[in-house]
């Protein structure tokens, strides 16, 4: 039977390398070999053979998918003020809710969070998994001062603060006279010093997905035995972290089995990396690195706890282990595979179709060259050979003989292939959810269907992209700023200030609830954001409706919460910088808009509560008056443009029977007269010159 004990750094060091080695044996055989195909159909790469002679190309239906899914994903989390917002768990969380939310967004703008998010998105929609990065980082800043003509009063309260170093010191002697006119001998200072002050910064990397490690039976990051950030740096790196020279130099060199990534890194980059180091100075001599976050029972107490694990060189050796809190990992996925760590990309589900659209097309340019340059036959001796095989426009083929040369005609079949290829374009549009049409690319959408249908159809393909963002905000950038908040609370030393509602106000981190919930804001699609929109208008019009009847005290509606609105509505356009256009709602703007509306009653008594009931009521019939004109009108015009394709399909009609009765009988029929009469019916308050010069014709 197992006994409990405390685990010696040897013991931590076996037990994380047994797990690592696993984890990385795993990566290798079971994902690596499909991330690395995944890249090279995103470069536009197949894996059906090639013929000499014949055509190379490739339908990149991998790549040109991908590109079109990230716009619509990047403008999800970019396009929004606050794409996610911390939500308050009381009352006193409302202020510290709003003020996180905008802290954080600034962070990540600052840190980098275009890059960022496009580096994890496009890993996801290519290699199953992005990963990013989040941890806090302790620093020391050191400021240098210089001190002339110092006492030995004012030296001493100098070099008594803390963390001050004396750099450089020089004394004179400094003779006075005082008011006896005796001389006073006084000691004068010249000090250079330095001042280190602690100082540490919140951090965010994105992880090639080649360096991160997790081992088979994970579901996610937080259940996984182990997770792990594998990479290489410099001897000087980890020397300026703290650790000996000697011991890290040691260390230094890659070896074989730390090559594994090699051939992703490559299909990434393009190019190969040197395997060894070429520089002679000792510094920079590269050696494997490996952060690995584990649960272990170090203290024997019968309980696994998370600790941070760094270790270092070909056999892994222990460098650090100390306790840690969240595993600071955020993983983006687009298409999660439930109970499993790793999902499948948007390349996985496309390469089959990206190599059955390659053959067709290889065979469609194939027949189209073979049909516009046939092949030849020619009767041996007849035919001057080294003329037919010259290919020059209008050369001369001597022949003994007229029938010494005929063509070998190739039926031309590209036409079917098309068809074919409209088949797997379908095919690609129903697995991705990208479609010309939610694009809004394809005129044929607009022209041959209704506005509705158009706009159905848009919506059914972007229903997929709304789920792929969903899972991106679910997964990856709720556990993202979950992190980000967590770090900002227990590391923050101190206030700092931040532009809030038009003002630079005070924010403490450091009294910031880490247990808020949180919403992440996903919209995708021009459709949507359209009715967004309209419900964002009609929102508006309830607010106005019930502020001018029930007045500024009715307890529903707030000038902040119509400022809201309309900011939101801008939003919607993409204009993000809403404070350029309505001046930010506080509590005390608000305040002071209501007395100024309370005097103006005062001042104004003449309207009566009656009064101002009815004004309210009939400006709300004013406005239903205005949205009803407004919806006939569309009505209107739509039954207008349904009316002018069924007349246009009578008139294309009428010429077919005319044609056809000029073939038949010989009668010509006065298509002019009758398609004169049909228009008196479709415009009757016009004269014919009236619709001709109005471009009814």
């Amino acid at each position: 039977m197992a006994q409990l004990k405390h685990m010696t750094d040897d013991d931590v060091q076996g037990i994380a390398k047994d797990a690592l080695d696993s984890a990385i044996a795993f990566v290798e055989s079971e994902i690596a070999d499909d991330r690395i195909k995944s890249q090279r159909y995103f470069e536009g790469e197949t894996d059906i053979g090639q013929e000499d002679g014949r055509s190379k190309i490739v339908a990149t239906k991998v790549r040109d998918t991908i590109r079109a899914i990230k716009p619509s994903l990047m403008r999800v989390f970019l396009s929004s003020e606050n794409p996610v917002e911390f939500i308050p768990t009381s009352q006193e969380d409302v202020e510290g809710a709003e003020q996180a939310t905008k802290y954080a967004h600034w962070k990540f703008q600052q840190l980098g969070g275009y890059r960022l998010l496009n580096d994890a998105i496009h890993d996801a929609l290519v290699k199953k998994t992005g990963v990013l990065k989040i941890w806090w980082e302790d620093n020391t800043e050191a400021t240098m001062h210089t001190y002339t003509n110092v006492t030995d009063e004012e030296m001493m309260s100098i070099v008594n603060e803390p963390d001050v170093t004396v750099i450089e010191h020089g004394t004179e002697i400094d003779i006075e006279t005082d008011e006896t006119g005796a001389e006073i001998e006084q000691n004068m200072h010249t000090l250079k010093i330095s001042h280190q002050k602690q100082k540490g910064e919140l951090l965010i990397e994105s992880v090639p997905p080649e360096e991160f490690i997790v081992d088979r039976n994970a579901k996610s990051v937080d259940d996984a035995y182990i997770v792990a950030h594998r990479t290489e740096m410099r001897v000087s790196d980890l020397v300026s972290m703290g650790y000996d020279f000697d011991e890290i130099s040691e260390l230094s060199g890659i070896s074989t089995d730390d090559a594994y990534n090699d051939a992703e890194d490559f299909e990434r980059k393009g190019y190969e990396q040197d395997e060894e180091d070429s520089s002679a100075d000792p510094s920079m001599q590269k050696v494997s690195v490996t952060e690995a976050y584990m649960k272990i029972d170090k203290e024997g107490t019968g309980v696994a706890s998370m600790y941070r694990l760094l270790l270092a060189g070909g056999e892994d050796k222990l460098l650090e282990c100390e306790p840690y809190g969240e595993v600071p990992f955020a993983v983006f996925e687009v298409d999660p595979e439930p109970h499993t760590f790793f999902g499948r990309s948007v390349a996985d589900l496309l390469m089959n179709d990206q190599d059955s659209s390659t053959a067709m097309l290889r065979g469609m340019m194939d027949n189209v060259a073979l049909t516009n340059s046939p092949r030849q036959g020619y009767v041996q001796g007849q035919v001057n050979v080294d003329d037919l095989m010259n290919n020059e426009i209008g050369g001369l083929v001597r022949l003994k003989s007229p029938q010494a040369l005929v063509d070998i005609a190739t039926p031309f079949v590209a036409g079917q292939v098309l068809t074919a290829m409209q088949y797997m374009d379908d095919a690609v549009e129903a697995k991705s959810g990208v479609s010309r049409a939610s694009m809004g690319l394809d005129p044929d959408a607009l022209q041959n269907t209704s506005a509705t249908a158009a706009r159905l159809q848009a919506q059914q393909g972007s229903a997929q992209i709304e789920v792929m963002a969903r899972n991106i905000a679910e997964g990856g950038i709720k556990r993202l700023f979950k992190l980000m908040l967590n770090l900002l609370v227990e590391n923050s030393c101190e206030e700092t200030l931040m532009r809030l509602h038009g003002e630079f106000v005070p924010l403490d981190p450091r009294v910031w609830n880490t247990g808020m919930d949180m919403t992440v804001n996903v919209g995708v699609g021009t459709g949507q954001e359209g009715e967004r929109h309209v419900a964002l208008a009609e929102a508006l019009q309830l607010q106005m409706t019930i502020w001018q009847t029930y007045g500024t005290q009715n307890g529903l509606v707030t000038m902040t919460g119509i400022r809201n609105t309309l900011g939101d509505m801008l939003a919607l356009q993409g204009v993000r910088n809403v404070d350029r256009y309505f001046n930010p709602m506080t509590p005390q703007t608000e305040a002071q808009l209501i007395q100024q509306q309370q005097q103006q009653a005062q001042e104004n008594p003449q309207m009566t509560d009656g009064e101002a009931l009815v004004q309210a009521e009939q400006y709300k019939a004013d406005k239903k008056a205005e949205m009803d004109m407004l919806r006939a009108q569309i009505d209107a015009q739509k039954a207008i443009a349904v009316d002018d394709r069924e007349r246009d399909a009578q008139d294309q009609e009428l010429l077919i029977k005319a044609a056809e009765i000029l073939g038949k009988y010989g009668t010509q029929v006065d298509v002019a007269n009758i398609k004169l009469e049909q228009d008196k019916a479709r415009y009757p308050q016009e004269s014919p010159a009236q619709a001709v010069t109005g471009g009814r014709f």
